[in-house]
């Protein structure tokens, strides 16, 4: 693929059809432009699932300390 891309780009540049070119040459960092910005989102996306995930497991363990603690107290409380 990627030499189907050079042959054309040399092509273009060898026949003086420069606008060609530069049209070609915009288009393909555009696609460049755009992969980039997917992967960041993608990225992004897993980077706040990760988050949330740590987030939900501190709660629970948070949870679980207070319902020990409960438990601790009510041993110890006398009636």
């Amino acid at each position: 693929m990627i030499k189907f891309f050079r042959n054309k780009r040399y092509d273009l540049m060898e026949n003086n059809k420069t606008g060609k070119y530069f049209k070609y040459a915009i288009g393909e960092v555009i696609l460049v432009v755009i992969g980039i910005l997917i992967a960041l989102q993608i990225n992004n996306a897993n980077e706040h699932l990760k988050s949330e995930n740590i987030k939900q497991n501190y709660y629970i363990q948070i949870a679980a300390d207070l319902d020990k603690e409960v438990e601790n107290i009510n041993d110890r409380v006398i009636f």
